[in-house]
């Protein structure tokens, strides 16, 4: 009698040392990744309300980036004052806070057992693979802890509550205020973060089917999504229904999505046994039914080649993970239980040992033991120091990759944005001014045209743009040999 809840404090007290660390990174708050996009939607709205404009050129655009979540993050920074990176870390708070706790709510309408909820966190932390895999939207401890200030964290946990909070309405016929409700909800995980929206989409269909609800329900349901897509279509702030002939062209970006599967997602295979275990005892099991859908979803993406549906492996991830914690608490026999806790246990620390570089984030790297120190991965350096020339709106001609995707988060705009926008119209041809500008051979009054052409301030580069000194004046140096020039008018 006594074991299970030693058992379920065990799992509640690695969940919590496990959620403690992630509280840690927060305040360091790693740079990597989207970090800079989302930095720069804050400093936009921070300005401008109403009409923010593309948050990464000087271009009157409206962006997808401009959700909900970012705009209640933006007039925290209009009230408030406290810096862009503070308010980020404010919304990682919040973003985590969602997350874990409706893990907690979603499991519970799964098992009554007291550790499931804690073994689901730990599972959907830990149970990946041997290879190390960060991107948005995934989340995996490392993965997480460079992205849990991303809007796709918010999302996630809007979407586990909304998970929740349906399977007890359709439990228990929730009235119409419930519906209208959760329709809302739906349409505010789906503005901000798209994909993440797909994800609790396919669960919230796969909870809504495995109930197997009445003629009533089903009434109210479509009056949810009604409200739901209303919400969808008068979202000021961008087209959502216009993002469906984006994914078009986001194919080679999505592409490695689909790369090394085993490597990456082998320990996920005991989830795929308990998700096995459960349809054998039900053919309408939730977790079996979210499992297929997702399946469905993503191998379609790769036999037609729309890689951008590889964003919706969560769909595939979440119900095996979670169908294994729970099992280990459900299934019948005490030894079959103890069989399953044992195996569950030893994927984790696999799956733990991993990603034991996230230490590094909270810990010096030089005080890590060395096997630890093998594993972390040192975050991008920030743009920082420019800020002391550089104000806000100013242009800032910078090379694609790490410059344009981190300089518009302290405020200034590049000439070609560091992301795809897909509301852009000419986003080309700030690409293709881009690589002239840097182009060896350009003349100088060709890159002095270009510099005119967009109202660019300022130069960053390495020293090879300036070395002529025609029209560019150096003013500061940066990490890596950055130099910042001046444009002498």
């Amino acid at each position: 009698m006594r074991a299970a809840p030693r058992g379920a404090l065990a799992a509640q007290a690695a969940a919590a040392v496990v959620v403690l660390l992630l509280l840690l990174v927060i305040v360091r708050l790693p740079w990597a990744g989207d970090l800079g996009v989302h930095a720069a939607t804050v400093q936009r709205l921070r300005h401008n309300l109403l009409d923010p404009g593309n948050p990464l050129v000087d271009a009157d655009t409206p962006s997808p980036y401009y959700s909900p979540w970012m705009l209640v993050l933006g007039c925290v920074a209009r009230v408030g004052g406290p810096s862009v990176f503070w308010v980020l870390r404010l919304g990682a708070l919040v973003g985590l806070g969602l997350l874990v706790t409706g893990v907690w709510r979603y499991v519970r309408t799964l098992s009554g057992r007291r550790a499931a909820p804690a073994l689901a966190v730990l599972s959907l932390l830990f149970l990946w693979g041997t290879v190390l895999f960060n991107w948005s939207g995934f989340y995996g401890l490392n993965s997480l802890a460079l992205t849990v200030s991303y809007p796709s964290v918010f999302a996630l946990g809007l979407a586990f509550h909304l998970w929740a909070w349906l399977g007890r309405a359709v439990r228990e016929d929730g009235g119409w205020g419930v519906w209208l409700g959760l329709g809302v909800l739906w349409a505010v995980i789906l503005l901000c973060h798209q994909f993440s929206g797909v994800v609790a989409s396919l669960g919230a269909i796969a909870t809504v089917v495995a109930a197997r609800p009445g003629r009533e329900v089903w009434g109210r349901l479509g009056c949810g999504v009604v409200l739901g897509l209303v919400v969808l279509l008068v979202w000021p702030y961008y087209d959502f229904f216009a993002l469906a002939g984006a994914w078009d062209g986001l194919e080679s970006v999505h592409r490695p999505l689909y790369e090394d599967l085993f490597g990456r997602y082998w320990l996920v295979l005991l989830g795929v046994v308990a998700l096995g275990v459960r349809w054998w005892r039900d053919r309408w099991d939730p977790l079996v039914l979210f499992f297929v859908l997702g399946f469905v979803v993503v191998a379609l993406g790769g036999v037609s080649g729309d890689y951008a549906w590889g964003r919706v492996l969560p769909a595939v991830l979440i119900p095996a993970q979670v169908a294994v914690a729970v099992e280990v608490g459900e299934a019948g026999r005490r030894a079959v239980r103890v069989g399953w806790g044992c195996v569950l246990g030893v994927a984790l620390a696999v799956g733990a040992w991993t990603q034991v570089g996230t230490v590094g984030y909270v810990v010096k790297p030089g005080d890590l033991p060395a096997a630890v120190a093998e594993k972390y991965r040192e975050p991008w350096a920030g743009y920082q120091w420019m800020t002391r020339w550089v104000e806000y709106g100013d242009v800032v001609m910078a090379r694609a990759g790490r410059p344009a995707a981190q300089i518009p988060a302290y405020g200034a705009y590049t000439v070609a944005p560091g992301y795809p926008d897909f509301f852009l119209p000419d986003e080309g041809r700030r690409e293709e001014a881009v690589r002239r500008y840097f182009a060896a051979g350009v003349s100088e009054g060709e890159r002095a045209s270009i510099l005119r052409e967009y109202r660019v301030r300022w130069v960053v580069d390495t020293g090879v743009a300036g070395r002529s000194g025609v029209g560019l004046r150096e003013v500061g140096r940066g990490p890596g040999g950055q130099v910042l020039y001046a444009v002498v008018r």
